[in-house]
């Protein structure tokens, strides 16, 4: 069965064709469209086997864009299927699911009714990714389409953790809570990991730390989620690119007085202005952070070691939430590849059964691998996360 995987950013689309079926996977093409809405769009197809193909040209709405997209992979020279009748279904990342979605879904009327009815509390990605069915159902119109949350792996935590201490109205009023994101990165790479490590997954003890310009940790205890730290949005957490992470909310009144800041302008700063860019004025790309490191830049190696100590912080805190931790899995752009993150967040865990293979470490980037040492008591791995896979496979389970 082929699967058009789509994310709809609010000027972006990014995509995957994966032909799937209960043997196995093939990933046909992927892509991205970028710059939607401005004056010169940009389209970048990547058919597997085959020469890349880029567009520039006006890209008006998402609609225009995921045509360009269907153009692109019937296209006689740059395709990878005869024509649209191949595409069986389509499934898309949602990013907001509230306490509505515990898993994944077949799109209906309701469900489009329940993604836009949490526009207040995901105005940053719910609208495009609503955006995004609505224009399959122009162009596709009678192909099945699948709903899969960023927040459903994390329904399963509990009150205890969920809750805010703030007064209950406003959780009954407004569901004010902890519900948490990168769920189906998560949730993939626990399974490889425990597959790895030879661990039963649902007796194991894992700490998935996804890092990247986004970046969060997930205590998972028998395969399901029981802390993480984002909350009831991606700021809360670890330190981030451009996000603030655990803050002081006494901190930001008393910027905002000092500044005479609205609320506006608070959500730009902790979202767009804080992080390791702000911390260090260099950069949100770990990358320059680390060169400006090397470099001496006081400023950044404070950021780093802020950002790297945070990791290690949640580590511990999910080690004694589950008591105790049999693995730890690193992910995401910055975790599959930077060698002194991994080592910086669990250097002097040794107390906790976490001990690095240092070469192996160094030399390990964006494949599964143990890099715990032989004598380590907790596995310690590096596993490439594929949340495309994961809706391509949820989208065909729920269609097939």
């Amino acid at each position: 069965m082929v699967i058009l995987v789509l994310n709809c950013g609010s000027s972006s689309i990014k995509y995957q064709v994966i032909d799937i079926c209960d043997a196995g996977h093939t990933l046909l093409a992927k892509g991205l469209v970028e710059r939607i809405g401005l004056a010169e769009g940009d389209l970048t197809h990547k058919p597997v086997g085959k020469e890349v193909f880029h567009l520039h040209q006006p890209i008006a709405d998402h609609t225009t864009g995921i045509r360009l997209v269907l153009d692109a992979l019937t296209d006689s020279v740059h395709g990878v299927i005869g024509s649209l009748d191949e595409v069986k279904a389509v499934g898309h990342r949602v990013a907001h699911g509230g306490e509505f979605f515990a898993s994944s879904c077949v799109v209906t009327d309701e469900v489009k009714e329940k993604i836009r009815s949490l526009f207040d509390i995901a105005p940053l990605h719910n609208p495009a990714n609503l955006e995004g069915i609505l224009s399959i159902e122009k162009v596709l119109p009678t192909v099945k389409q699948v709903a899969v949350f960023d927040t459903s792996f994390h329904q399963t935590i509990e009150a205890v953790n969920y809750l805010y201490a703030l007064p209950y109205e406003y959780y009954e009023k407004y569901r004010v809570r902890r519900y948490g994101f990168h769920g189906t990165s998560h949730k993939f790479v626990a399974q490889v990991g425990a597959q790895l490590a030879g661990l039963d997954l649902e007796k194991a003890k894992i700490i998935t730390c996804h890092i990247g310009n986004g970046a969060s940790v997930t205590a998972i205890d028998g395969g399901k989620s029981v802390c993480t730290s984002m909350g009831f949005s991606p700021v809360d957490g670890l330190v981030m690119g451009t996000r603030c992470g655990d803050v002081d909310p006494s901190a930001l009144l008393f910027i905002a007085e000092k500044e005479g800041m609205n609320l506006a302008d608070i959500n730009t700063m902790i979202n767009k202005r804080s992080g390791v860019e702000g911390l260090s004025g260099v950069s949100s790309d770990m990358r320059d952070i680390d060169a400006a490191y090397d470099a001496g830049n006081p400023r950044a190696i404070v950021a780093r070691d802020i950002y790297y100590g945070r990791v290690k912080q949640y580590i511990g805190k999910y080690a004694a939430l589950m008591g105790g931790v049999d693995m730890v899995i690193f992910t995401g752009g910055v975790g599959e590849n930077s060698w002194e993150l991994r080592e910086g967040a669990t250097s002097s865990l040794e107390y906790m059964g976490i001990k690095l293979n240092g070469e192996i470490n160094r030399v390990t980037r964006g494949t599964d691998t143990i890099i715990s040492a032989d004598d380590s008591k907790v596995k310690v791995a590096v596993i490439a996360t594929n949340e495309e896979l994961v809706i391509a496979t949820d989208t065909y389970n729920l269609t097939k």
